[in-house]
């Protein structure tokens, strides 16, 4: 638990008085100072009275339910800091939506987990993003005693936000230990959506093991770039014709629908993410999420090409470059060291120096090395990195590099 969470007052509002002792009872444990009250219709008054940093509320309670109770808070704009949450046995989606577009902070599904509770509560309250990595490597799984620090999963990342919306960006074999980890966790109804940058199969082809896809009660939406007049629903489709795979698109029992972005600014899930076409063989997307102050982009596959180069596109380095300006976070691809890219000209990817230019250029705060080569084994990635700070160094840049493995996580 955060060190502030003693200083959080918390009012609990619920029709149900076990419920009002469970809660108590947890958020006692955790350090918050806690107060209950059973009567909705007196709960603003005394919201306004005691003045609470959070408000936990019910939503079917008699008189005043906590829709109602959501509004006349974010209507009153004495209360503009305080916290509303729901935390409520209806596990409707509408409802969770409708919650949120009234102004609630969050959303709790009862039945309440003592054990997960605190937790969920102080990540609402921290509004932080979390950022895991369930594959790292570029266009092939690795397996053996080489790969082991960094594992052997291919591209695939999630940002999962205080609102329980969840962001996978690609579905490289990751993906499919991410699918694991959501069913161990006991998730239920997942909704989420999948980004991905472009179709070449270490960032598709585990999609048909992502085993949420196939649960009843989930919902799915995947957005990416169509390329040319083949849309992002049959490119996923594609590979699962029957000829290439067993299992159709027809067997996803989750509510799976597909979206065809283009280069711009677009609204997903009520947060803000930005698109850029990347100099990469077909159509390729880089990602910007832009969430309360804070950015992460996910920028793979893309090639920056030296400045000696008979290819270097100076316009191309520019947009690239404002597209992750101040970025918090910069995930993108440094598959190969300087020496190797000198044979690897026009294969799609980068090198570490350029790498280190762009996030430089940029001044970003956090650089993540991402996408690496399959003939690199775990010395040669330590290597790659060592070299990627002393780059860093030469340019004179305090930026914070890191090369993630795979199962880390990281909160902003």
């Amino acid at each position: 638990m955060d060190a502030t969470a003693g200083k959080k007052r918390v009012l609990v509002i619920d029709d149900d008085d076990v419920t009002l002792s469970l809660l108590e009872a947890i958020l006692n444990d955790a350090g918050f100072d806690v107060e209950t009250m059973i009567d909705s219709e007196n709960a603003l008054k005394a919201i306004e009275k005691s003045r609470p940093d959070v408000v936990l509320s019910d939503l079917m309670m008699p008189k005043v339910d906590g829709f109602e109770l959501c509004k006349s808070v974010r209507e009153n704009k004495a209360l503009n800091g305080t916290l509303f949450i729901v935390v409520s046995a209806k596990a409707y989606p509408s409802d969770e939506a409708r919650a949120l577009e009234l102004g609630a902070n969050g959303f709790i599904r009862k039945p309440i987990n003592p054990e997960t509770f605190a937790d969920r509560l102080e990540s609402i309250i921290s509004d932080q993003i979390t950022v895991t990595f369930w594959g790292v490597r570029g266009t092939l799984p690795k397996t053996g005693p080489g790969a082991l620090r960094y594992g052997g999963n291919t591209s695939c990342v999630t940002m999962e936000f205080p609102n329980r919306n969840l962001f996978i960006f690609d579905g490289g074999s990751g993906i499919k230990e991410l699918g694991t980890n959501l069913l161990k966790g006991g998730k239920k109804r997942i909704n989420a959506k999948l980004f991905i940058s472009h179709p070449h199969w270490d960032h598709i082809n585990a999609i048909p093991f992502f085993a949420p896809l196939y649960m009843q009660g989930n919902e799915f939406e995947i957005l990416g770039a169509k390329q040319g007049d083949i849309t992002m629903r049959e490119l996923i489709s594609a590979q699962m014709d029957g000829v290439y795979f067993p299992i159709t698109l027809t067997e996803f029992s989750a509510r799976t629908y597909f979206r065809n972005l283009e280069e711009g600014t677009h609204d997903v899930a009520g947060i803000e993410v930005q698109t850029k076409l990347l100099a990469h063989p077909g159509r390729a997307l880089g990602y910007r999420v832009n969430y309360h102050g804070r950015s992460i982009c996910y920028v793979t596959d893309q090639e920056l090409y030296l400045d000696d180069s008979e290819f270097f596109d100076a316009h191309y380095e520019k947009t690239i470059t404002e597209f992750v300006r101040g970025a918090d976070i910069l995930i993108t691809d440094t598959t190969y060291t300087d020496e190797e890219y000198k044979t690897k000209v026009n294969w799609g990817h980068s090198c570490v120096s350029k790498v280190c230019e762009l996030a430089h250029n940029a001044e970003v705060k956090d650089l993540y090395l991402f996408h690496h080569d399959p003939d690199q084994n775990d010395d040669a990635i330590d290597a790659k990195f060592e070299s990627a700070k002393k780059k860093l160094k030469e340019l004179g840049d305090k930026v914070n590099c890191v090369a993630p493995k795979e199962g880390d996580s990281v909160r902003l």
